[in-house]
């Protein structure tokens, strides 16, 4: 009985995990899905958060359904300007718009004074002149013809988003480089069902899964602007065609994956409240394992794999070595590239 237990105890500590890693995998899923591209910067999405949830309950002792919903919010907006500054330009050749002007110049402003210590006088004037030779270079060719961006242009973009935002938040003037002590809410409470206890973090964690995932359904499913992710997705000339703004469609699907990877940060601080700039890097990868186990850009295959994933992580922890839980995922991964490139529930598309 007390193997049984055990057993029982590690399945639903898997669950609790994958339950997480399917919330940060339906972002790598989404955005796949409707534009082809990995976004790995989407880890570091689900690290910041993690912070901001930190810094609403740490320092205003904010109510935990108030910062679900402030750190939903934030990650969007992140999300939404990351997609407007770093992929768009890629995606359509145009050029960067003066709202992403604005921002890049903020950025390098900030820069300009906190790494390089440069007064505001000279920084200011500085990061508006180099944003607006962005702008002027990236804009005068609008309305003649480009070859398609290439995928690998795309992918390293993705890698540099990544790193900033590691290295953005750990500046001690925006987060900070050291591991921080995440604030639990609520007192922690296990209840005893015989054969096995959950607490009410893992209560939260499958509610608060349960509920974003249902949420996501019926927006895909049930909404306009789920049938345009839907269209986009098929086709985004056809969709284009039928009347559908295609920046827009984007834009949503990088803000709803990322409320989501904001939800999973918060849920995953609180089972592990230990938090650093760099917790996105694993469980990101392990997501996008996830999604790809499943089948990349299906959505109930990217919530399976991050179950597989979750419970494969703890049963190898627990019955065979600590050590080897990330290699196993790995493996995994490897085994699936070989055998079922396209994932669990991928369909093979043979191109004629």
């Amino acid at each position: 009985m007390d193997t049984l237990s055990y057993i029982l105890d590690q399945f639903v500590n898997g669950l609790q995990l994958g339950a997480v890693y399917a919330l940060i995998a339906l972002g790598y899923t989404m955005v796949y899905g409707v534009l082809r591209l990995i976004n790995f910067a989407h880890g570091d999405i689900f690290m910041v958060g993690a912070f901001v949830a930190y810094l609403f309950i740490a320092r205003l002792g904010m109510p935990i359904y108030y910062v679900f919903i402030i750190t939903m919010f934030v990650t969007s907006l992140i999300a939404y300007f990351i997609e407007r500054i770093a992929y768009r330009p890629l995606r359509d050749r145009y050029g960067i718009s003066y709202i992403d002007a604005f921002m890049l110049a903020a950025f390098l402003a900030y820069f300009l004074v906190a790494l390089f210590t440069c007064r505001l006088v000279v920084a200011i004037p500085s990061a508006v002149v180099a944003a607006g030779l962005v702008k002027f270079l990236t804009g005068r060719n609008k309305g003649k013809s480009f070859k398609p961006v290439p995928k690998i242009s795309l992918l390293i973009t993705a890698v540099g988003v990544s790193l900033f935002l590691e290295y953005f938040c750990s500046l001690k003037g925006v987060f900070s480089p050291d591991y921080l002590a995440f604030p639990r809410p609520f007192e922690v409470k296990a209840y005893d069902l015989k054969l096995i206890a959950i607490t009410n973090i893992q209560i939260l964690i499958f509610a608060a899964t349960f509920v974003s995932l249902g949420l996501l359904y019926f927006l895909v499913y049930e909404t306009k602007q789920g049938q345009a992710m839907r269209a986009v997705s098929h086709d985004q000339e056809t969709a284009a065609l039928m009347g559908i703004n295609i920046d827009a469609t984007i834009s949503l699907t990088f803000t709803v994956g990322a409320a989501l990877a904001g939800v999973g940060g918060i849920l995953y601080s609180m089972a592990y409240p230990q938090i650093n700039v760099f917790m996105g890097v694993m469980p990101g990868i392990k997501s996008f394992i996830a999604a790809v186990l499943g089948g990349i850009g299906i959505i109930h295959g990217a919530v399976i794999g991050g179950l597989i994933i979750g419970l494969s992580e703890v049963f190898v922890s627990a019955f065979i070595s600590s050590t080897f839980r990330d290699g196993f995922i790995f493996i995994i991964l490897l085994l699936v590239l070989l055998f079922k490139p396209t994932g669990i529930f991928g369909k093979r598309i043979d191109k004629v």
